[in-house]
């Protein structure tokens, strides 16, 4: 079975509403999953925008979700450790905003950005604290990656 990430906010390839991003209230969008893997044992979630003007920006890293879930609420509490539906062992890393949890698109006004959210079936809990960055996920990760997907959707500013 294929691996498929979707959200209810927003279609692949269609634009982010703006209660997800730093114009609105900031909140995480639902996502919901199926098709996982044997072997699942946690999940990993990485959300980053490739157009950003310095390089990759991370807005959001979570990880050791519970192989049993499969859909995030609305508004993921900024909080290292996130109380979500299907059980507790959720972690969220620093975005690159140097916060904890979900930093919504915030491009400079002018053309849209592209954002990714990357879901990562794991063969394996990673063995991090909160507050990780994206680059020890990534790196924590490598070995233990059994099935990926993503969910792009778009986001502009318009001018000052």
């Amino acid at each position: 079975m294929l691996l498929v990430l979707t959200s209810g906010a927003f279609a692949a390839g269609a634009a982010i509403p703006s209660r997800h991003t730093c114009d609105g209230a900031d909140l995480s969008p639902a996502l919901g999953w199926t098709g996982a893997p044997a072997g699942t044992a946690s999940w990993a979630l990485i959300a980053d925008d490739p157009d950003a003007p310095g390089g990759t920006w991370a807005h959001w890293v979570l990880f050791n979700l519970p192989a049993s879930t499969a859909a995030l609420p609305e508004g993921v509490a900024k909080t290292e450790r996130p109380e979500l539906p299907g059980g507790s062992g959720a972690l969220q890393g620093r975005n690159d905003f140097r916060r904890i949890g979900y930093g919504g698109p915030c491009p400079p006004p002018g053309r849209a950005h592209r954002y990714f959210f990357r879901l990562y079936a794991l063969n394996a809990a990673l063995p991090l604290k909160a507050g990780a960055t994206r680059q020890e996920v990534d790196g924590a990760m490598r070995g233990h990656v059994l099935a990926e997907t993503s969910l792009m959707g778009t986001y502009a500013r318009g001018g000052r």
